[in-house]
């Protein structure tokens, strides 16, 4: 998944018709003063530009009523530390901003765009309850949630557009404009294959005049070769040092907040293996995918990320040879911890296509290597080797 900030989605909806409130993204306290004083009027918005939700109610969108209020707020946001229930209890430093015209606020709904993966369709989702979690308002009243299944053949249809507006309690007047609105919402998400696309809150404005107040649009990473534009979107300051570095080297990584580094290939397999290490009374370190076709230098930059990791206690390489043959993960693996000087201890379990010669190569290596048969094997011996 690839995320963008709120003034890149804002930009790529401005470009279907979607009417969203003027502004533009800042990088200083001065850009920012610059940037209200050019857009005018007696209100400004100053909000923080992080990869996570909950800005609000940690203190990064500010309203100021003037523009020495702008730079008051431009110069506590920029810069501060933000912590929001998405960021985790270290949050992220914030680096840029949005400052955007005030905008008087009538009513506020949510609408969104996810795939729905029973039934292989997009679902378009619209409640009167804008300006809360859409997960708050799905545990606590469902009924408020109003969907509707697009058929990839025609779209999102006016008419579907227009029932899910009368039933968030949009005036009838305003059926027709919200209902353009939501097609071209559907039509973004369509063109640039996205995997989540919200407003929230969608506004009817005090003047009658429904716009995207605030927008979230996340891609499937795996489309992203298609869109270099969007590929230029990308802000890695907001990622992990190390998930970037992974990915140069095309593995899935993911770090979690265990001890016993995963080395796996399948995410399948992945997922089913950081389960059974619970089972066992340890918790994994991270998330390792090295997928189908893991070259032995693919494996050494693996175990080079996994040992940045300072609470890391032991590893588990657990490896299927369908596609990927053991003796070539074995050489990857001999290479990559002589290479890595291992110092915590590694348990394998290799099984599929040549895997009595992988053994044989472990076996032979000089490396200490803990074999295990089966996942259940291999998870107690990972516990046990890290002193769980």
């Amino acid at each position: 998944m690839m995320k963008i900030h709120e003034y890149q989605a804002k930009d790529i909806l401005r470009q279907y018709g979607v009417a969203v409130p003027r502004g533009r993204a800042c990088f200083s306290v001065e850009e920012a003063v610059s940037v209200a004083e050019q857009l005018g009027g007696s209100q400004w918005v100053v909000k923080a530009q992080i990869h996570a939700g909950g800005r609000g109610k940690g203190g990064g969108v500010k309203l100021a009523d003037s523009i020495a209020e702008v730079r008051v707020h431009a110069d506590a946001i920029l810069g501060m530390t933000l912590v929001t229930h998405q960021t985790g209890v270290e949050g992220t430093e914030v680096k840029r901003l949005l400052v955007e015209e005030g905008v008087p606020i009538k009513d506020e709904m949510y609408v969104g765009l996810v795939v729905d993966r029973t039934s292989q369709k997009v679902v378009f989702m619209a409640s009167s309850e804008g300006g809360t979690e859409i997960e708050s308002v799905a545990a606590k009243t469902p009924e408020k949630i109003h969907k509707v299944m697009i058929e990839p053949s025609t779209g999102l249809t006016l008419d579907e557009a227009q029932f899910l507006a009368g039933a968030i309690g949009i005036p009838d007047t305003l059926y027709a404009e919200s209902g353009k609105i939501f097609q071209a919402l559907y039509q973004a998400f369509w063109d640039k294959d996205a995997s989540l696309a919200e407003i929230n809150p969608l506004i009817v404005t005090a003047d009658s005049r429904v716009m995207a107040l605030d927008v979230k649009i996340n891609f499937d990473e795996n489309a992203m070769y298609r869109h270099p534009d969007l590929q230029e979107l990308r802000d890695l300051d907001e990622e992990d040092e190390d998930e970037i570095e992974a990915s140069r080297f095309g593995l899935n990584y993911i770090a979690l907040d265990g001890t016993i580094g995963c080395l796996v290939n399948g995410a399948g397999l992945a997922m089913a293996t950081m389960d059974i290490i619970k089972l066992y009374g340890a918790l994994p370190a991270n998330f390792l995918d090295v997928g189908g076709g893991a070259t032995a230098e693919q494996v050494t930059e693996a175990f080079k990320i996994m040992l940045k990791n300072e609470c890391l206690k032991a590893i588990l390489v657990n490896i299927f040879g369908g596609i990927m043959r053991c003796d070539v993960i074995a050489e990857g693996l001999v290479n990559a911890a002589k290479e890595v000087d291992l110092s915590v201890p590694l348990v394998v379990r290799l099984e599929g296509a040549n895997v009595e010669k992988g053994r044989e190569i472990l076996a032979h290596s000089g490396i200490e290597v803990i074999s295990a048969t089966t996942m259940a094997d291999a998870a107690e011996k990972v516990a046990a080797a890290a002193g769980v």
